[in-house]
């Protein structure tokens, strides 16, 4: 047997050994030998470098530096899910979706487990990437710091895909978690506060070698990608499965609401039974086909929903009220409060929404009160105990004037927040403007995050988000803790921010109620920033899904002399105020006024391709059939109650062919 045949064998020898012992709980060999056998791989590839795979198991044990973690966009966006509270709620999201879709609906469920999200690229059957699950569109590259997880395969068995993404969970078991922090401890120092937090920050550790010492596990869930041999979402767990990933088994297909109930309700009396964290159950249409027909709003798929496990809740004294003002003036009252346990983590402070909530529960400073973490994420105070409350107690008067800049606050008739209108002198508000333009979702601008903002804003170097482009090197060393390098990167990051398209620019410069499906809404439609400023509410009214408030808003902000100067300059600097010749190449008017709706499985073209190939071509895609509707358009497998409904209400139903005939 020659070198490479031996590298080879061991390596798949050693491959295997690992999956029987960490997918499988099922030890094949004893760790003695195992770690003979990966030694001597290790003496083989470092005497022959020239059979290096990125992908042996020798490289499990980590030991690359990681200084930036780079920005990489999803093939697919990892959206987030709809949350449910009640049997109620589950009642309610079933009633929706049959109403969208034909024929029987099964469900499957699954555990909800709390982790860290990560999406794994597999190409010809090898590990190609992982990333972050970020702001759903772009997320960090910690395909190094995985690699160094063993129940991730670096290698598929079987027969899989040629490429495709599946989804999970990174998380830290109990018995993992709780060895780490007795060590910990022994040695002196803080044990950490929770498994799941643990388990998110030792993704972004920069020594992969520290993240190999964790005793992480990766669950996964979910499989993504084109034209892949799965009809439905419990066969896809199978699968996955079959090629070697680690899949719960605590999975069941459930044929009614029911049925789905009855899930929910064991696991929620069983869930401290389970070795990991666990704070729900995902219902998902079981359906493939269903899903894609129910498809996705702006920010979860109809197909799925999360019912949350109810929150604990914990009582504890607020110290003190103390209201923190927004990027677009919007003053929010905050509560300190004596620290207090809860859900694994010290919550000191918690939301009070606004002076309507405040006065609803009568919340006054030295009251205690109990506090719930909103889908155990966001601690809020959900009531008071009035027993134990002081007699010399008195109501808590709301402010009437901000409380960084003491302007006189406003209240618009239906709006729940107080504003401060200071726009421009009031100095959160020109942080906060200047932080959501350089956000992930926005420009994106490396090296420049939120504290440096406030440094720029604080020392006098920026105003307002334009200032940002007349920047130098030299401005910027002095300020504290920036070295040359970081200030070159900054510059550089500004710079880079010039070719960000338009419609995330729209979307950056903060025009109220104008968020990142509107900005892109109004930017195909008027197609450059003084299309959009010249138009009138009516106008914008017209536009599809553009109501009253938005178009008042975007009228409103182009009215002041101050953001049409800040627009004029950002032009000066050459950013992107405009689609580009590129963009509008792929564009045209040629399904203007049209609303399709698409059903059925396509041969020439997917699903998602449709849908991008009718909003190139000006038209709208909707999910119902209604009225409003224009053309469905028809493969394989369409439901016949659509098809029903289409030719009752008279819409034309056209093939993918006649569709892709429209538009050449």
């Amino acid at each position: 047997m020659n070198i490479k045949e031996q590298i080879n064998n061991l390596r798949e020898e050693l491959i295997q050994h690992n999956y029987n012992y960490y997918v499988l709980d099922n030890a094949t060999i004893s760790d003695y030998d195992f770690d003979i056998k990966l030694k001597q791989l290790k003496r083989l590839e470092d005497t022959h470098p020239e059979f290096y795979d990125a992908n042996s198991p020798t490289l499990r044990v980590g030991g690359a530096i990681t200084k930036n973690f780079n920005s990489l966009t999803h093939d697919y966006r990892m959206y987030s899910l709809s949350n449910s509270y009640s049997k109620e709620d589950l009642e309610d999201w079933e009633t929706r979706i049959k109403k969208l879709v034909d024929g029987e609906i099964a469900y499957t469920c699954e555990l909800k487990y709390d982790g860290a999200s990560i999406s794994l690229t597999y190409e010809n059957g090898k590990l190609l990437r992982a990333v972050t699950r970020g702001d759903g569109y772009h997320g960090d590259d910690v395909t190094t710091n995985i690699k160094t997880i063993n129940s991730i395969p670096l290698v598929l068995k079987g027969t899989y895909p040629n490429r495709f993404d599946i989804r999970g969970e990174i998380v830290l078991p109990f018995k993992g978690f709780n060895k780490m922090n007795k060590e910990r401890i022994s040695e002196g120092e803080k044990p950490y506060r929770n498994p799941r937090n643990t388990a998110s920050g030792s993704l972004k550790l920069q020594d992969s070698s520290e993240v190999a010492k964790r005793p992480l596990d990766c669950l996964l869930y979910h499989i993504i990608g084109e034209r892949l041999p799965i009809n439905t979402q419990f066969e896809s767990l199978e699968k996955a499965r079959e090629w070697g990933f680690k899949v719960p088994s605590i999975a069941k297909v459930a044929n009614s609401i029911s049925e789905v109930i009855e899930f929910v309700d064991y696991w929620d009396e069983h869930r401290n039974e389970l070795p990991y964290e666990t704070d729900g159950v995902v219902i998902k249409v079981n359906n493939l086909f269903q899903q894609e027909e129910l498809g996705y709003t702006a920010k979860a798929p109809r197909w799925a929903i999360a019912y949350k496990f109810k929150a604990e809740k914990a009582s504890t004294v607020l110290k003190e009220i103390i209201y923190q003002v927004g990027r677009t003036g919007a003053i929010t009252p905050v509560a300190n409060l004596k620290p207090v346990a809860l859900a694994g983590t010290i919550v000191k402070r918690a939301s009070l929404h606004n002076a309507d909530q405040i006065e609803k529960f009568d919340i006054r400073v030295d009251d205690i009160v109990f506090v719930e973490k909103g889908g155990e994420i966001i601690p809020k105070i959900v009531g008071v105990d009035l027993e134990k409350r002081t007699k010399n107690s008195s109501p808590t008067a709301y402010i009437t004037h901000c409380p960084k800049c003491n302007t006189k606050l406003q209240r618009q008739e239906g709006d729940a927040k107080h504003f401060c209108p200071n726009t421009d002198r009031c100095p959160p508000q020109i942080i906060g403007r200047i932080q959501h333009y350089i956000s992930r979702k926005a420009m994106d601008i490396d090296g420049l995050g939120s504290e440096t903002v406030s440094l720029l804003v604080e020392n006098g170097l920026i105003q307002n988000y334009a200032d940002l482009y007349e920047l130098t090197v030299s401005d910027i060393l002095p300020l504290d803790r920036m070295a040359e390098k970081s200030a070159i990167n900054l510059i550089a990051g500004v710079e880079a921010s010039k070719n960000i398209p338009f419609e995330r620019v729209l979307f950056a410069i903060g025009i109220r109620y104008v968020g990142e499906t509107v900005a892109k809404k109004l930017s195909k439609h008027y197609k450059s920033i003084n299309g959009l400023a010249s138009a009138s509410e009516q106008e914008l009214i017209n536009v599809d899904e553009i109501g009253d408030v938005i178009a008042k808003s975007v009228v409103d902000f182009f009215s002041l002399f101050e953001n049409n100067d800040i627009i004029n300059r950002l032009k000066s600097y050459g950013v992107q105020l405009e689609i580009s010749e590129k963009e509008l190449s792929n564009q045209t008017n040629k399904l203007e006024g049209n609303t399709f709706v698409i059903s059925g499985i396509f041969i020439k073209v997917s699903r998602n391709e449709l849908k991008q190939l009718i909003e190139q071509n000006g038209g709208k895609v909707s999910s119902s059939i209604s009225k409003k509707t224009n053309f469905v358009i028809a493969g394989d497998k369409m439901g016949p109650s659509k098809r029903t409904k289409a030719e009752d209400i008279g819409i034309a139903i056209i093939t993918e062919d006649d569709f892709l005939l429209m538009i050449s």
